[in-house]
């Protein structure tokens, strides 16, 4: 076994293969695919000399409260049927993660397939993702919407700039490099899926310069009835997000099903006619109104003391110990240039925020897995809540403390991963 950067003039036909072989890439999808492998850090893990396995990161930055962390998007980890169970795919991606923690990282969010896997590498689940499935024609908007510009794929470079400068909330996620707005932009982030053939963009170009203001990125099974999802939207005022409503209702005669994931700190249903109502006339429908609920990404710190740094709260400070344990220590080698960042440490929350190496008399002391510990940080859940469920536990008093300190808004990445 051995891991290596990723070279396309020699290893495109086996990341082919691998590809072909999890169901990521379809007849004809090649160029997709070598585009999907560039922009990022990618290493490939070999079996017998042969490429078997591949992980990928994407740099980006991901907003708390007022700061802006850089951040390892933990983007692709693909292995082939040959090389299953072997640990390639964990050990593989905590080599990764370990080269963009020594570059600056200070923490990484995934997309996990399932729940669970990456747990073995420090991630915590996020919070819930609500998606609704809506007839447009219920949307109680009293907005119309003006005629919209048309964006194609040829715009992407107006369009990641737009995507940049969305709406600021806690938690939002943005890639640092425009080639993965551009192979990405408007569907899903698997090859297979990438170059969906009823995708368009819609919105308006209201900004001094001319360039996107709000606008939104739909994908369609079917152009003519729908379902019509959207992929990602941008807006950055309550009049913007009004009229990208608008827009959407606008679909109504035609449009059966719009498929949307709740914006961050909105509440969709406040703008759904008797939703209720809806999902129990349209049950096991072909086009059933309802709302669906999933834990869709995952969190982790990858630089205790560095994030700690750009953490400023407003509530009371707290000074605890932290025994702090990190499974992804498990899964590197010893010649790897970050080893995790388990290990015994003074924390301090407040508006000035810091983590010091080693233990003070005096203190109380909380434990936890860095999985715990990230959600808890990032306000994904709070203290006493996670001692029910996660690897997090202290004295009542302590706890209590952390979760008076520690009222953050819910984090959202406002972005797939």
């Amino acid at each position: 076994m051995r891991f290596r950067e990723y070279r396309s003039d020699t290893d495109r036909a086996a990341v082919h293969r691998i590809s072909r072989e999890i169901g990521w890439m379809g007849e004809g999808d090649e160029e997709v695919t070598d585009l999907f492998f560039t922009g990022g850090r990618t290493w490939v893990a070999e079996l017998e000399g042969e490429a078997e396995c591949v992980a990928q990161t994407m740099s980006a930055s991901v907003r708390y409260l007022e700061e802006e962390m850089p951040t390892a998007v933990l983007l692709a980890v693909a292995t082939s049927h040959v090389a299953r169970q072997r640990g390639l795919a964990k050990r593989l991606s905590a080599h990764v993660l370990a080269l963009d923690a020594a570059d600056g990282a200070l923490l990484s969010v995934v997309g996990p397939f399932d729940q669970g896997y990456y747990n073995h590498l420090g991630f915590g689940n996020g919070s819930y993702d609500v998606v609704f499935d809506f007839d447009p024609a219920t949307l109680m908007v009293s907005d119309r919407a003006r005629p919209p510009r048309r964006f194609t794929r040829d715009d992407w470079a107006l369009l990641h700039a737009a995507h940049l400068a969305r709406r600021p909330v806690h938690g939002r996620c943005k890639f640092t490099s425009s080639m993965h707005f551009r192979r990405a932009c408007g569907i899903s982030y698997t090859p297979a899926e990438m170059h969906h053939k009823n995708s368009f963009g819609l919105g308006y170009c209201d900004t001094p310069d001319g360039s996107p203001s709000h606008c939104l990125w739909l994908n369609a099974d079917d152009m003519n009835a729908g379902p019509y999802r959207v992929e990602w939207m941008v807006f950055r005022t309550p009049e913007q997000f009004r009229e990208l409503m608008a827009l959407l209702r606008s679909f109504q005669d035609q449009v059966s099903l719009i498929q949307l994931r709740e914006p961050p700190g909105i509440q969709f249903q406040d703008l759904l006619r008797r939703p209720l109502r809806q999902r129990s006339i349209t049950h096991r429908g072909g086009f059933e109104n309802a709302a669906h609920v999933t834990g869709g990404w995952q969190v982790r710190l990858l630089d205790l003391p560095g994030a700690l740094a750009r953490t400023h709260l407003t509530g009371a400070p707290v000074r605890f110990n932290l025994l702090l344990r990190d499974p992804i220590a498990d899964l590197l080698d010893e010649g790897a240039p970050w080893r995790g960042i388990g290990g015994e440490y003074v924390v301090e929350f407040g508006e000035e925020s810091s983590a010091t190496p080693g233990q003070a008399a005096g203190l109380p002391t909380l434990t936890a897995s860095v999985n715990a510990f990230s959600r808890m940080w990032f306000g994904v859940r709070a203290a006493g809540d996670l001692a029910y469920t996660d690897e997090l536990s202290g004295p009542p008093e302590l706890l209590q403390q952390l979760d008076e300190t520690l009222r953050l808004p819910e984090p959202n990445p406002d972005c797939e991963l």
